[in-house]
């Protein structure tokens, strides 16, 4: 009984046993036929059978079949490109063309669609010669054609692959993006100034409009002539400040800011009153990105440069090793930080602007080949400037040298004036300026006299007879030592004989000083007087040379010469 009673759940569990066997070796046989399209029961019933010219079996034709249309204003035919499934019959029919019409002007004027960049593929998989994309070889059944913002947000225009029963697929717009397209339109369609253009400037020359090759020209001396009064009303109104480093950071930033006034005043026409292709609108909004920025950069760098010359001043003329140490580390911090914001700016501009223009992908190389054969030629061409660059930047950080320390470079006495990218600043005490490289400069031993204190040990050095005294010239040194106002521990005084010749000696007379310039000073006044004071009161002690004329001795010789004297006289006598 249970026997008879049992054989139908056998059954269902063979027939399911069976069906799960088939189904996993469909899967492991081939590619679910899910992942490579949309399967749906009908599309575009309203439009009616799609024309020849439709042409939607892979996305690069099915973009370029929309964009021939559309450029031929056949926009009914082109609505076949879009998946119409939200809407009613009646609504396809009424609204198809339309939007169709609305797409193609938000391509035209948001973002410009690239129809080569899309894969000629049925199935679109992912093709990568390098090998670079983990994606390689896979199948895909959307993409996306452009990604705009409205109103703060993003929405993206797919492209998705659809089929019908066992008919052919076919890639269409998605029914998302349709969804989007008259928000987007609000944002980028025609301008009200378009209503008053004649239809025949509307047709396409070249990558614009025929009336843009006319505006654009009028636009930018428009904008101009703005830039011009602004540029203007700043530099009257600096005048108005008094005297000064505000003052004069206000002349200096009249340009960057009327520049930033003229990029916002501009992105405000192009976003309310007038609208131009996307070629032009890109090309506009990168040029006012990378001319907003470079002006932020600027009005900072003027910032930072209004700092130091305020604490200059400050500091009472020219800076050197007779200022406070934390005043010239701070002033060699805001060196450094002028080269942070110089590089920051043009590094932030550079990669945006490369960005927008995706040159990595124009030119086909994959980001790792590009990265590879950019750092070759930045390591061969900007080997010298790069080294100079990351030097300049271990001197701001490591300080073994600041701003007014006094060096000796090559046997020259330096003030260390400014240290910039690739070089070095250096005054000279006869107020020349040595330009170094800043790897030139590193790789050279120098003497900084100011890195722990500036008091320095100065030294007169007298060549002296050797019958002069050696107590009354100790004690005149340190006379003429006390009266200078830059010699410092008069405890510290000493003079010595360092050494001896036959006919002369040496005599060193030490002092230390308030810095090395006012020490050179006091030690030039020092010598004079001790040169004074010998020859006027014991010039037998300057050393003179000693000439040996016979090795007779004097007297004798004298003798001798006076008997030949008389003897010669007595014979011319007697003649």
């Amino acid at each position: 009984m249970k026997a008879k009673n049992s054989w139908p759940v056998w059954s269902v569990l063979v027939l399911a046993f069976t069906f799960s066997s088939l189904s996993a070796a469909q899967t492991q046989g081939g590619e679910n036929e899910d992942s490579r399209w949309f399967t749906v029961d009908s599309l575009n019933t309203g439009l009616g059978e799609a024309p020849e010219e439709a042409v939607r079996v892979t996305p690069r034709e099915s973009m370029r079949s929309f964009l021939d249309l559309t450029e031929q204003e056949e926009y009914e035919e082109a609505a076949h490109m879009l998946n119409l499934s939200e809407l009613s019959d009646d609504e396809q029919r009424e609204q198809g063309q339309e939007l169709a019409r609305q797409l193609a002007e938000i391509f035209q004027r948001g973002e410009r669609i690239s129809v080569d960049n899309l894969s000629g593929r049925e199935d679109a998989v992912i093709e990568d010669p390098a090998g670079q994309n983990p994606r390689v070889g896979e199948t895909r059944r959307n993409i996306e054609l452009a990604s705009l913002r409205a109103d703060g947000e993003t929405y993206d225009i797919r492209l998705a692959r659809y089929r019908v029963g066992d008919d052919d697929p076919v890639w269409l717009i998605m029914p998302i993006s349709v969804s989007y397209i008259p928000m987007l339109y609000e944002q980028f369609g025609p301008s009200m100034l378009e209503q008053y253009i004649p239809e025949r400037l509307q047709s396409s020359f070249g990558l614009l409009r025929l009336w843009e090759w006319v505006a654009i020209p009028v636009f930018l001396l428009f904008v101009s002539i703005v830039g011009w009064g602004i540029h203007r009303l700043f530099g009257v109104m600096s005048n108005w400040l008094p005297a000064g480093a505000f003052r004069m950071f206000a002349g200096q930033i009249g340009m960057p800011a009327a520049l930033i006034v003229i990029s916002l005043f501009t992105q405000m026409l192009l976003d309310y009153v007038v609208s131009f292709s996307a070629v032009a609108t890109t090309t506009f909004r990168v040029l006012l990105i990378g001319i907003f920025a470079w002006c932020a950069g600027t009005i900072a760098l003027r910032f930072v440069d209004t700092l130091m010359l305020r604490m200059t001043r400050r500091l009472v003329g020219e800076i050197d090793d007779t200022k406070p140490k934390d005043d010239r580390k701070l002033l060699t911090s805001l060196y450094a930080l002028r080269r942070i914001i110089i590089l920051v700016t043009v590094t932030g501009v550079s990669v945006y602007i490369l960005g927008q223009i995706q040159i990595f992908e124009s030119m086909g190389l994959s980001i790792l080949a590009s990265a590879s054969v950019l750092a070759v030629l930045v390591g061969v061409a900007g080997q010298a400037v790069l080294g100079n660059i990351v030097a300049s930047f271990q001197l701001s950080f490591a300080k073994p040298i600041r701003i007014g320390d006094l060096v000796i470079f090559e046997d020259q006495w330096c003030y260390v004036e400014g240290i910039f990218y690739t070089y070095i600043r250096l005054r000279t005490w006869d107020e020349r300026r040595l330009i170094v490289p800043v790897t030139y400069f590193t790789s050279k031993p120098f003497q900084n006299l100011s890195v722990k204190s500036i008091k320095m040990y100065r030294y007169v050095e007298l060549t002296l007879h050797l019958s002069a005294d050696i107590e009354l010239i100790r004690d005149k040194f340190v006379a003429f030592a006390k009266e200078e106002d830059d010699v410092i521990e008069h405890h510290k005084l000493l003079c010595y004989v360092t050494a001896q010749t036959d006919t002369a000696q040496t005599v060193t007379c030490y002092l230390m000083t308030s810095d090395p310039m006012a020490g050179w000073t006091a030690e030039m006044h020092v010598r004079e007087k001790l040169m004074a004071f010998i020859r006027d009161n014991h010039p037998e002690w300057w050393p003179r040379e000693v000439m040996v004329i016979s090795h007779q001795d004097v007297a004798r010789g004298a003798k001798v010469k006076r008997s030949a004297e008389v003897g010669n006289s007595e014979g011319k006598a007697s003649e």
